[in-house]
């Protein structure tokens, strides 16, 4: 005898399970049981109790996101959509207002730059999306730091050398690249772009840049994967799940779909305060069902995107650990996200390909170093400790964060760095363009190696070394530079708290 199939729930069956107490939704016309989801409060998830999520989960949830982690018994099966209560979809005259924006964007011949992207991402990117991309830890000076950064570095260049050819390609973990950059992972595509992270995708293939796949893209795994050209280098980047068995699937079938590096994520044990991202949850009127259940505050007002989609992560993960991703894969594995040299060398020793130096775009722990400025020590204190040089075949060192030109790369190069990660500069230019603004972006970036890599003095990466850079400001924190006015023109000043507008009583 074969599986009996479910018959389809009706809308107004559903509609009924609406409250605290059972809270159904429908996602991509299936029903789901999400009541044990509610701890703590979820505006979001009541707001659709009994009614179609499926628009508010798409942009901030992977597609199989609900399917794996709700148990089978939670999967109440399919739905008659033509029952369902439609949530009726309010156009604000702020959105009206933004739409406008959006038809106004200049064209793109006339965005010269990367900051260029932020400034028109900014201005038509639904406020939403713009503060969880944007946002960053506490005060998020880390963020502002990252960028810093690179202006205490100041170039040396060379000259009378025949640079009538320049060749910036170069080989990340035994791949060949265009250049020595590759897409870090950010997540949520979706949040800027249906398309999502595919726009990076299909303009990696077209540029021969790797794209490293988030763990949380809005993108399935296997859609992105399947969405590569042949051939088409791609690295995971890997949030460890408390449920050891979800994490080992995952990254077995990463490899078995042809991933070439396991990025595994060690800077987040918990997700740093996003302040403008957690504030937009303020903003929101409560539903009739959360006001009425709200006895003693307990709706959380404080998540924000980024909260809402990491519960998952381990926080009790070790160095240990490390033996055992060894036992489950043949991928070569990095540590993203290490902050001193200390943990460098030990990555080292437990035979890790490589790091990440970074603080995770600044989102993570406020007052972290920028990576470049980490690179520095690393490389002095690996060659100090076990005789290494960089860069190094055997053990790369990679950086991310505030990099916004070819020369911030070229610098990361010439102090040691095989790469940089760039993530947040693609996400704008799909967000102000789809995917012809990450071409776009990766044709700027292509376009600056080439000038800068003649006016220092360097016909191929490996002429790009130490000697071409002074970076001895990098750890003076307080020392002047002259301003960098785009970057500062882009930076949103974060907000206060406000007082709630009153209203007339006359």
């Amino acid at each position: 005898m074969g599986a009996t199939v479910k018959a389809p729930l009706s809308g107004q069956e559903v509609a009924k399970h609406n409250s605290r107490e059972s809270c159904w939704i429908i996602v991509h016309g299936n029903v789901y049981d999400v009541t044990e989801f509610l701890d703590g409060g979820s505006k979001i998830i009541l707001k659709y109790a009994g009614k179609d999520a499926t628009a508010e989960y798409d942009p901030i949830h992977p597609p199989n996101a609900i399917t794996d982690n709700l148990p089978p018994e939670k999967h109440l099966g399919p739905v008659d959509l033509g029952t369902v209560q439609k949530v009726e979809v309010k156009i604000t005259d702020e959105e009206k207002a933004r739409l406008e924006r959006f038809k106004s964007r200049p064209p793109l011949s006339e965005i010269l730059n990367l900051h260029d992207f932020e400034a028109i991402a900014r201005r038509v990117m639904p406020e939403k999306a713009w503060a969880y991309y944007s946002s960053a830890a506490d005060d998020e000076i880390t963020l502002r730091e990252n960028h810093a950064a690179y202006h205490r570095i100041w170039f040396r260049p060379r000259i009378l050398r025949d640079v009538t050819h320049v060749d910036f390609s170069t080989s990340i973990l035994g791949h060949r690249t265009s250049m020595p950059i590759y897409i870090t992972a950010t997540a949520l595509g979706k949040l800027g772009h249906p398309d999502g992270e595919l726009n990076l995708t299909r303009a990696a293939a077209k540029h021969n840049i790797i794209q490293m796949i988030p763990t949380l893209a809005s993108c399935a795994f296997d859609e992105i994967v399947d969405n590569a050209q042949p051939g088409q280098v791609q690295f995971l980047q890997l949030y460890v799940n408390k449920d050891r068995a979800i994490t080992k699937r995952l990254v077995q079938h990463a490899e078995l779909r042809g991933i070439k590096g396991l990025f595994i994520t060690v800077d987040a044990p918990q997700l740093g305060r996003r302040e403008k991202d957690m504030r937009m949850k303020f903003e929101a009127e409560d539903p009739a069902e959360v006001s009425k259940n709200d006895k003693q505050g307990e709706v959380d007002r404080s998540q924000g995107a980024a909260r809402a989609i990491s519960s998952f992560i381990d926080p009790g993960l070790q160095w240990s650990d490390l033996k055992w991703f060894k036992s489950i894969t043949k991928m070569p594995l990095i540590l993203k996200g290490v902050q001193c040299w200390e943990d460098a060398l030990e990555a080292y020793d437990q035979g890790m390909a490589g790091v990440v130096l970074s603080n995770h775009g600044g989102r993570q722990l406020d007052f972290a170093k920028s990576g470049v400025e980490i690179l520095i020590e690393v490389v002095e204190k690996l060659g100090e400790k076990r005789g290494l040089s960089f860069p190094n075949e055997k053990f790369q060192l990679f950086v991310d964060g505030g990099v916004r030109r070819a020369t911030d790369v070229l610098k990361a190069v010439a102090l040691g760095a095989t790469a940089v990660g760039i993530g947040r500069p693609f996400l704008y230019a799909f967000s102000s363009y789809g995917q012809e603004g990450v071409d776009a972006a990766l044709t700027i970036l292509h376009d600056e190696f080439e000038m800068n890599m003649r006016l220092i003095g360097a016909r191929t990466i490996k002429e790009v070394v130490r000697g071409m850079v002074d970076a001895s400001n990098i750890h003076t924190h307080t020392v002047a530079v002259p301003e960098d006015s785009l970057y500062r023109l882009n930076y949103e000043i974060m907000q206060s708290a406000q007082l709630r507008e009153s209203k007339s009583k006359l």
